[in-house]
């Protein structure tokens, strides 16, 4: 290398984000496994999850379920946006028993998708975002399929589905995690709450940068458990959606474990 010439960044690293809190020593590796562990007993690990979950410390990534390809994980992502679990899967059986194809949907009025989807809410923005994903695909690689983003990296699959509208971080984010196994921690409601109650986050923050902070300091394995505990903890801690409040709570919600985590 000729004398003052700097070694090149590689393509992934020079399109990584900076760190956004670089002096935020949390969460460190020891509080995210005993945070993990703490919910882990408390709760066990949520069953909605069970299906993506790999064994611990087997490098191969197993394949999901043969009747699920990225292209459904992406949709039913899509589908769950400002919904509950419930009625977004009872869109996604009703878009898939309307159009088992998904040349189908791309084929089809608009109307007819928004029909098929209508219980889950936010109807004529999601099939207007589902459509256009299909036609993009179509029109740039020939057919409506994602599987090639299984060969690509994190930074390069950010790269393709950030191209369509109305997939943002967290989309991107949870495809990634359960749809392609990759370390990845996608920032939902629940976890931005909790991780800025205990301190891992600043409580200025916004969703976009306590992303790439938690992304910079959670292990790669403890990524997947942690953020589905979390997840799951939001939605039935009633003390945790209080923002780690005082507020009386009854039952096991009364012992949360991660009453000793909050920072008052």
């Amino acid at each position: 290398m000729p004398r003052n010439q700097k070694p090149r960044r590689s393509l992934a690293a020079a399109m990584e984000p900076p760190e956004p809190y670089p002096d935020l020593p949390f969460p460190t590796a020891e509080q995210c496994r005993s945070v993990r562990d703490d919910l882990l007993a408390f709760q066990g690990f949520p069953k909605e999850f069970e299906r993506y979950r790999r064994p611990a410390k087997i490098a191969a990534k197993p394949p999901l379920s043969s009747d699920e390809s990225v292209m459904d994980g992406l949709v039913s992502i899509l589908l769950s946006q400002n919904t509950t679990e419930t009625n977004s899967r009872r869109a996604f059986a009703s878009l898939k028993s309307a159009f088992p194809t998904w040349e189908e949907v791309l084929n089809a009025e608009t109307r007819s998708v928004e029909k098929a989807i209508r219980c889950g809410g936010l109807a004529t923005t999601k099939a207007a975002r589902i459509k256009n994903i299909m036609r993009g695909l179509m029109e740039r690689r020939g057919e409506i399929c994602l599987e090639y983003l299984r060969g690509l990296s994190v930074a390069e699959v950010k790269t393709e589905l950030s191209q369509f509208k109305g997939i943002g971080p967290k989309t991107v984010a949870c495809v990634l995690m359960f749809h392609l196994q990759q370390e990845d921690f996608p920032v939902d409601t629940h976890v931005f709450r909790i991780t800025k109650a205990i301190g891992w986050v600043p409580m200025k923050a916004d969703r976009e940068k306590a992303y790439l902070h938690l992304n910079k300091r959670i292990p790669n394995d403890l990524k997947f458990d942690l953020n589905c505990l979390l997840v799951s903890h939001g939605k039935i801690c009633h003390r945790c959606a209080n923002k780690g409040g005082d507020q009386p709570t009854t039952g096991s919600n009364a012992s949360c474990p991660l009453t000793t985590y909050v920072v008052m």
